[in-house]
């Protein structure tokens, strides 16, 4: 019971210095999103937790945010980032626009398997269905632009790209959802269903490993 809130673990951190307060701030939201990770569900998290994380007093938090619900709004943030970077960086080492789709979608897929507590969060939680979580839209936008070069390039039949991607995205998520709530479940290699999105719902080829292997 804290009958007085971060009054022992405050006193073992030293004050930031003036102008360090977004240096604070950045540890409040990297201790949110390791604990989301670990609880997986917004929910759970307290703002006096988070601040017994950090060492600070739990009014020290709200200096900064508002509510719980902003601080997982600021946590999700940064984990989208992280995804986007992440997806960026495989499309980047890629080559050719098929290549580079099918990259940021294992991207994707190596990151909520790497953390899958974030991403019932980011995908699942109730912050998201009271406020929405418009920062996901850049997400949206360059699997969009990946589906228009696939076609642009001839390696994809054309059509209306943001509506393949939007029927991409549903399927991915809905598979990471899936693999994450219902780990027992006899499921294929994550790779392979990809693959298989890719070619069903965006009409690229199968990629060279998998027509070897029939």
């Amino acid at each position: 019971m804290d009958a007085n809130p971060g009054s022992s673990t405050a006193a073992r951190r030293r004050p930031n210095a003036r102008g360090q307060g977004e240096r604070l701030r950045e540890e409040i939201v990297s201790a949110a999103v390791r604990m989301l990770d670990e609880l997986a569900d917004d929910e759970a998290l307290s703002l006096r937790a988070v601040a017994r994380e950090v060492s600070i007093a739990a009014t020290s938090v709200y200096l900064h945010f508002a509510d719980r619900d902003a601080l997982v709004l600021a946590a999700m943030r940064r984990c989208h980032e992280d995804l986007v970077r992440a997806g960026d960086d495989a499309a980047a080492a890629a080559d050719g626009p098929a290549a580079q789709l099918r990259a940021r979608i294992l991207a994707q897929v190596a990151w909520a398997e790497g953390h899958p507590g974030l991403y019932k969060v980011l995908h699942e939680s109730k912050v998201h269905r009271r406020l929405g979580m418009p920062f996901k839209e850049v997400l949206v936008a360059r699997t969009v632009a990946e589906v228009q070069q696939c076609m642009d390039a001839g390696v994809a039949a054309p059509d209306d790209a943001a509506t393949v991607a939007i029927d991409l995205r549903t399927a991915v998520n809905g598979m990471l959802s899936q693999r994450i709530n219902e780990p027992d479940l006899p499921w294929s290699p994550a790779s392979e269903q990809v693959d298989r999105f890719l070619v069903k719902l965006v009409g690229l080829p199968q990629p060279p490993d998998r027509t070897n292997q029939k």
